[in-house]
């Protein structure tokens, strides 16, 4: 090998055993029996393995240092050459034999995880999680860190992020969102929003999901939803993106939220680059990046009365019964109340961030050993006493939640509160750019917005870092006060207080 379409052949190879990868761990959370899962762990982690054995071969990271020297590469070409061999410097500090460990633990986990929850019993998940948490802490150690060692794993999901940058910021939000949600609870509730738990079958609510994301502008033709028991949005390429949901009967907005969410996480997916694919030219360039679209379509389309102008007679047409007499405004005011809940996928947009900030420190201390996993169940209960004042009635309620830490993904948790800053800044600007935006969406129309998100962000791949993205799309680095006053000034409206 020694061309750059010898590098690009090798990648895609590697790319195609992802996507089998990410197609069997689809399947294993959609359809799969789970008698099937040890052989289906198996099997992920012989294909995972594989691919990270290509993918820090000798040979391979031979034709990176012989491409970074060619001065005959394209600017393109060169970049994609500079940002793998980024990565095969990260890559081939981890073994084979751990990767393949790693793989196949997740997998046991993940079963671990569904049947707890369907038990409604933590101890049954304590065994494959305490294995997941050991092998993070030796994959820290192998990836090697500064400072804290679940730096190392944040790096993995947001380059640069450390815990010296994120401390600081969530006490800002913290302190700016506990006053602001007492002077709001103060104030009481806008309207009654009862409606919202009444009973809603799921057919009518799955044919909901579907217009919805038809509406926000995801290719059908590219992609399927399918239930599941943690929503998740997973891509084979930009022409196979999938998502997945989950529907309460006795709840609305629950599947609206995760609809309109991991239909954000999709729009980003099928908007990468094809002609890119398996580089990291045409791959995502962070997991805050990734949460910022699926934080801007939930929250400022999803939540915004723009775009219930054009939805609510549709969806009252679906629920007639439940809807009746319902107006507009009722519906917007509705939709947005701030209250404490157990729920983070259900959590309004200012809890959402202290259900976030709990994950953080929970990770910190697990991954530091300062937290141990016997101790989880009620160490996170004490959190959500104090910092939510809710109490937790069982574990499904509670540190069986989410899915995240079966799949072995710590510090993944603080991109979401990442993604709703990024969010605020990309729709501002897209907002200021587009002042017709928000009008469109009242018509049904969402397509300039995502026409500007696909210009500034999707395409764009991995060619910015996360924060240089920022300043390319927006004229500023990631600046958290786009964020504080989108929530104060709208719900200040809503609540009809000064903010």
């Amino acid at each position: 090998m020694h061309t750059y379409t010898d590098y690009v052949d090798y990648l895609q190879k590697i790319a195609d055993f992802n996507s089998a990868i990410a197609l069997l761990s689809w399947d294993n959370e959609v359809n799969a029996p789970s008698k099937g899962a040890a052989f289906r762990g198996r099997q992920i982690a012989t294909l995972a393995a594989e691919a990270h054995h290509l993918f820090i071969a000798p040979e391979f990271g031979d034709l990176l240092r012989l491409l970074l020297s060619n001065p005959n590469l394209s600017e393109t070409e060169a970049h994609n050459i500079r940002l793998s061999y980024q990565d095969y410097q990260q890559a081939t500090k981890l073994p084979v034999a751990f990767v393949k460990n790693f793989a196949e633990a997740r997998t046991q986990a993940y079963q671990a995880w569904v049947k707890a929850r369907e038990a409604n019993d933590y101890n049954l998940y304590i065994p494959t999680l305490g294995k997941i948490i050991a092998l993070c802490q030796e994959k820290a150690n192998l990836m090697g860190y500064k400072g804290h060692i679940y730096n190392a794993l944040l790096d993995e999901y947001e380059q640069g992020a450390t815990v010296e940058m994120l401390d600081p910021l969530f006490a800002k939000i913290k302190a700016e969102l506990v006053a602001f949600v007492q002077q709001l609870q103060q104030k009481g509730r806008p309207t009654d929003n009862s409606f919202i738990f009444k009973h809603y079958p799921k057919a009518q609510q799955w044919e909901n999901s579907v217009e919805l994301l038809k509406t926000i502008g995801y290719d059908l033709q590219a992609g399927r939803q399918d239930y599941a028991h943690h929503p998740f949005c997973t891509s084979f390429s930009p022409l196979d993106v999938r998502v997945t949901t989950r529907v309460n009967e006795n709840d609305f907005m629950g599947m609206v939220g995760n609809c309109i969410h991991e239909g954000g996480h999709a729009l980003y997916e099928q908007g990468l680059p094809a002609t890119q694919y398996g580089l990291p030219l045409g791959a995502a360039v962070s997991l805050g990046i990734h949460e910022s679209q699926s934080r801007l379509w939930e929250n400022h389309v999803g939540l915004s009365r723009s775009f219930w102008a054009s939805q609510l007679e549709r969806v009252k047409n679906l629920f007639p019964t439940q809807l009746e007499g319902l107006s507009l405004e009722h519906f917007y005011q509705s939709i947005n109340q701030v209250a404490p809940n157990l729920i983070r996928t259900e959590a309004d947009e200012l809890h959402y961030h202290l259900h976030v900030l709990i994950r953080y420190e929970i990770e910190k201390g697990l991954i530091d050993g300062s937290i141990l996993v016997e101790n989880l169940s009620q160490v996170w209960n004490a959190k959500y006493k104090e910092m939510l004042g809710v109490q937790v009635p069982d574990d499904k309620q509670g540190v069986l939640q989410d899915i995240h830490w079966a799949e072995g993904l710590f510090g993944y948790f603080p991109t979401y509160s990442l993604g709703s800053f990024y969010a605020a800044q990309f729709f501002n600007k897209a907002v200021a750019d587009n002042p017709e935006i928000p009008a469109q969406i009242a018509k049904g129309d969402s397509s300039q917005l995502l026409h500007w998100l696909r210009q500034n962000v999707h395409q764009q791949g991995r060619t910015f870092a996360p924060n240089q993205l920022c300043q390319q799309a927006t004229g500023e680095t990631l600046n958290v006060d786009y964020f504080l006053n989108y929530i104060k000034s709208k719900y200040a409206e809503i609540y009809q207080i000064q903010p």
